[in-house]
């Protein structure tokens, strides 16, 4: 290989050495991205102010007294859907955990980084909301880069100065979000209406958050993507050549001859020219200052903005659209059109089941958990040569936000007494309370069958209904 085709072919494979939004040196590149406009973008615009309108609405909703969500990590009181939960679920959180995990990664390996351009809270507030402030105030993109080497005259401070308190302002009212989600909508009402004297800790988090949230939408912005995220580290060992992904057509591209400029009239594909006539806008529009053309990359979030930008130039000099499109490798290479494979179909199948498995978890756990354990150190004891009695402590705790009246019943051996020593029956449970006790459960002798007998033992409310059932062994006499 010549030195000169050597030279080239390491300026054209430079883009893996280093990110789109740093140079070689280290130093940050400021993107300044185009806006962007067309198909996708107004899907994402709807997609994003939905979510945005259920980010701000939820935390105001309640159900029962109950509020929809909360996720009070310091308190450890957690609603979803208005369900209380407790420590006590962590069985439930756990399995919620690792579903989530198979979860993102089967995703990821059917449908790429799509969670990312389109759902994630990062892409939403940074493209839906703090970049159309920054186009409103600065203009668009060459605007932008004008006003960045402009010198700090009347203009520049009245823009930076607006801008800035615009996004504290956003930032404050993230935060402020956030903390409706976690500390619940009424806890933040007190702050408010109590001011933040009454509540320095809570107020002193807010202003930490909000500090944030400014730094990383101001400043941060698309590193947090790059540098500091997991899942887009993920993507590297996820995705593969059957991945659905923001794809370059470089068949279509780039041809026997490579890009060349547009000329009209020109019969692009008899001269063995590819359809890209290098405008680069596929480039000046995106948000992470990557060339999709040079593939698939670590900085790509999938949010479409090529696409939507490639599309236009297609469509103006007349030529098909699709040249950068959602599609896998293997349907670049085969020259494929996208359909849903079986592979597509079994991995959303899964998917599909493990959301239900998720679902029914959350909905199907009992109000009240409750745990029976035969006393330690102690045996069975013989009353009147008949009765065989073991003592037992138990555990219940009521998971509704209601107060309880609850007693026992002995399901399994209907001849048999559950008598609780020291409490007053109906055991009276305020919301959230756990509490401990002995009981002594008596059986006759003749509905025996074992040394160690199963027993079933429910849980039953002021109303007779069964809110919890309970398993254990129950020591008798060898027969």
């Amino acid at each position: 290989m010549s030195d000169e085709n050597k030279k080239l072919e390491e300026e054209l494979e430079s883009f893996r050495n280093s990110i789109g939004t740093a140079d070689r040196s280290g130093n940050r590149k400021w993107v300044f991205a185009k806006k962007p406009s067309g198909k996708y973008y107004n899907y994402r615009t709807i997609v994003s102010w939905v979510l945005l309108s259920m980010l701000l609405i939820l935390p105001f909703i309640k159900i029962n007294g109950n509020p929809l969500f909360k996720f009070d990590v310091i308190q450890r009181e957690f609603y979803i859907f208005s369900y209380p939960f407790f420590t006590s679920d962590f069985k439930i959180f756990a399995i919620g955990m690792i579903t989530s995990i198979v979860f993102i990664i089967l995703f990821t390996v059917v449908y790429g980084r799509i969670f990312c351009g389109w759902i994630c809270p990062q892409t939403i507030f940074l493209e839906m909301v703090f970049r159309k402030i920054e186009f409103l105030i600065d203009g668009d993109r060459n605007k932008q880069i004008k006003l960045a080497k402009q010198k700090w005259d009347e203009e520049k401070i009245r823009k930076r100065l607006l801008k800035w308190t615009i996004y504290a302002v956003i930032s404050f009212i993230i935060a402020n979000i956030l903390f409706a989600w976690v500390i619940g909508i009424d806890a933040l009402r007190s702050l408010i209406v109590e001011g933040p004297i009454a509540h320095m800790s809570t107020f002193v988090g807010l202003i930490i958050f909000t500090g944030l949230f400014y730094f990383v939408f101001t400043w941060f912005r698309e590193q947090a993507c790059v540098l500091v995220c997991p899942y887009g580290r993920l993507q590297g060992v996820l995705i593969d050549k059957k991945t659905i992904i923001v794809a370059y057509d470089y068949k279509r591209g780039e041809r026997e001859k490579g890009r060349a400029r547009f000329k009209r009239g020109q019969n692009r594909a008899e001269e063995g020219v590819g359809d890209c006539i290098d405008c680069n806008n596929c480039v000046i529009v995106c948000p992470t200052g990557i060339d999709i053309r040079n593939g698939t990359q670590l900085e790509c979030v999938n949010c479409t903005a090529c696409i939507d930008a490639c599309d236009e130039v297609m469509t103006k000099i007349k030529l098909p659209t699709g040249l950068i499109r959602y599609a896998s490798e293997e349907e670049i290479v085969e020259n494929k059109k996208f359909k849903f494979s079986p592979r597509m179909i079994a991995y959303t199948a899964i998917l599909v089941i493990l959301l239900g498995v998720l679902t029914s978890l959350l909905f199907m756990r009992s109000e009240v958990n409750s745990k029976f354990l035969r006393e330690p150190g102690t045996d069975y004891q013989v009353v009147n040569e008949s009765i065989i009695t073991n003592e037992f402590q138990f555990n219940l705790q009521n998971k509704t936000k209601s107060t309880e009246q609850m007693h026992f019943n002995l399901k399994s051996h209907p001849s048999g007494t559950i008598e609780v020593i020291g409490l007053p029956i109906p055991l009276l449970i305020q919301p959230g309370q756990q509490i401990e006790g002995k009981a002594v459960i008596s059986i006759p002798l003749k509905d025996i069958s074992s040394y160690k007998e199963g027993i079933e033992i429910e849980v039953l409310n002021e109303n007779d209904k069964v809110i919890d059932t309970y398993k254990t062994s129950f020591a008798a006499p060898f027969k």
